[in-house]
């Protein structure tokens, strides 16, 4: 179980740090699990202007959404359901992945940051906004166990460990995107891909993968102890 306190400060530098990597602009939203029952989500506000004063609202896995959180929050409830192994998640609106959504792609593995996605990043197609239950649980069932699932062009939801992981998720999901849209520029969509066996070797959080991620993107940030 998370401290409250703990999980406000952590979720609050999450959401700085995924507008302060281009990942959102007024839009999307962060939480982190906080138990087996619950989670927090960040306040309903652009995530680069959360401040060190605002709080995030606990939602449980068993109930109706708080009336004080976003719509979308149901995609958090319902991917939390399904994998006990999320621990935080990111619902990113990032430049390269809405571009590369509205030709109908994801990313393929094409280099070491895409190997996270093996083999594909899944796609939900309905390019209305999840705002219900019904379309929260079928969001959640297509992504299954992948790290990510692109929104149509609505953005994506990337889960990980813990808010550092999502973070690095995310920073990973845009890169790869932008490579895909590079490659397809080039000419180049049957150009090679990772293995299966190379991207199961190259998708390592040994080495502090994340953590430096976390420290790059929260260093300065009022809060960063």
């Amino acid at each position: 179980m998370t401290d409250l306190s703990t999980a406000q400060r952590t979720v609050r530098l999450l959401a700085r740090a995924t507008d302060r990597a281009g990942l959102s602009t007024a839009y999307g939203h962060c939480s982190v699990r906080l138990d087996a029952a619950s989670f927090l989500v960040c306040a309903p506000k652009p995530m680069g202007r959360v401040t060190a004063q605002d709080e995030g609202s606990v939602v449980r896995l068993d109930a109706p959404l708080p009336a004080d959180v976003l719509g979308e929050v149901r995609l958090h409830r319902e991917v939390y359901r399904r994998r006990p192994d999320a621990h935080a998640i990111v619902r990113c609106l990032s430049p390269h992945v809405t571009a590369l959504a509205a030709l109908g792609r994801t990313p393929k593995p094409r280099h070491g940051f895409g190997a996270y996605f093996w083999p594909q990043v899944p796609r939900w197609g309905d390019p209305a906004l999840v705002r219900n239950d019904e379309a929260a649980r079928s969001v959640a069932d297509l992504m299954g166990d992948a790290a990510a699932i692109v929104l149509s062009v609505n953005g994506a939801v990337v889960a990980g460990a813990d808010a550092a992981q999502a973070l690095t998720l995310a920073l990973f999901l845009e890169d790869s995107a932008r490579v895909e849209l590079a490659a397809l520029h080039a000419g180049c969509e049957d150009g090679p891909l990772l293995s299966e066996a190379q991207c199961r070797g190259r998708a390592t959080w040994a080495g502090r993968v994340a953590e430096r991620q976390w420290d790059y993107w929260t260093h300065g940030d009022p809060e960063r102890a």
